[in-house]
């Protein structure tokens, strides 16, 4: 076996240390996908209603408006995602407000978040390594300037790389999700007015949530899946008050919150739907001239700062200027 390893490593010109670089390597490499093949293993009961979910709405548009439940975590999954279960509830209730609702989105998060915290400064430090062992690879620029860091380098990219991997999907995630809460936000007036309008043409409730639903597909897909969502969580036997509610936390719009339980207290008390949503559009639309009108006092105060630091100055020249310049010439004669 000695002989061997020693014609192999004399035939291709590998020292021993990179060959051990080499098979370290691989060796995580392989344990890496073969714990990510393990936990993406899904119930063979959810593959099988998925695809007949699947078979029976494709081409209709509304699909993904189901999900399974959320399972416990376990395995290697128990290290990364949040034990407590009100975290996790948070997590996922973030993924969906950032249009993240499938059964499979916290654990695909925390496997990009695992994935660009840990893999990526590993293989970093993998070529560093082998920038760092003679005749292991080719010269080349970049293995070049690696092999010229020092520890201290090397700890800051390091570290600077586990921060970026851990600390940026989530940045992302509150950015997307802010996106998403401003495009319900702005679009759900106009959805408003629709489901009036539909309602005093005689349609129901839900009628109207589902019409609303298919007009706004392409111009507020966000908030067209949300009523959709609702429609079909209901038409599966789930509560109309919880469905209603779901959507409100999901959407983190504090306008859905308002009409969901406008919604239900109408349905509660027996008055009339039109009537509520009436009373609740002409409500709406006061908060939004409020809104305005807040904006719109807002925009003296952010000016001044503005004021201050461009014209101030220029005001202070155009005053200042003639006397410095009478006093200067002044002088010199």
């Amino acid at each position: 076996m000695e002989e061997f390893l020693t014609g192999f490593l004399n035939r291709t010109g590998l020292t021993a240390s990179g060959l051990a670089a080499a098979g370290a390597a691989a060796a995580v490499l392989l344990l890496y996908f073969g714990a990510a093949a393990s936990l993406a293993r899904k119930s063979p009961a959810a593959v099988r209603l998925s695809s007949l979910s699947a078979a029976r709405h494709r081409g209709s548009g509304d699909l993904a408006l189901l999900k399974a439940p959320a399972e416990k975590p376990g395995g290697l999954m128990k290290a990364f995602v949040p034990a407590s279960l009100t975290e996790r509830s948070e997590l996922a209730n973030k993924l969906s407000q950032a249009g993240f609702s499938q059964a499979g989105a916290l654990r695909n998060f925390t496997l990009i978040r695992v994935l660009l915290g840990l893999a990526v400064p590993g293989l970093l430090l993998l070529v560093i390594a082998a920038a760092k062992t003679p005749g292991l690879l080719p010269p080349n620029p970049v293995t070049a300037q690696v092999a010229g860091w020092t520890n201290m380098q090397v700890f800051q990219t390091l570290s600077g790389l586990v921060g970026a991997g851990f600390f940026g999907p989530v940045y992302v995630l509150n950015a997307r999700a802010a996106a998403r809460r401003r495009r319900i936000e702005d679009a759900f007036p106009n959805a408003l007015d629709l489901m009036r309008i539909s309602v005093d043409s005689g349609l129901g409730f839900d009628a109207a949530m589902t019409r609303v639903g298919n007009e706004l597909a392409q111009v507020s897909p966000d908030l067209a899946f949300e009523l959709l969502s609702v429609q079909r969580q209901i038409q599966a036997g789930r509560a109309r008050s919880d469905a209603l509610l779901d959507m409100a936390s999901r959407t983190g719009v504090e306008t859905v919150r308002s009409f969901a339980n406008v919604a239900l207290q109408s349905m509660q008390f027996g008055t009339s739907m039109a009537s509520a949503l009436a009373t609740y559009s002409d409500d709406l639309r006061s908060q939004r001239e409020m809104r305005a009108q807040e904006m719109a006092s807002k925009l003296p105060v952010k000016m001044s700062a503005v004021l201050a630091s461009l014209m101030l100055p220029a005001l202070v020249v155009i005053t200042i200027g003639p006397v410095v310049i009478r006093y200067i010439r002044f002088v010199a004669s």
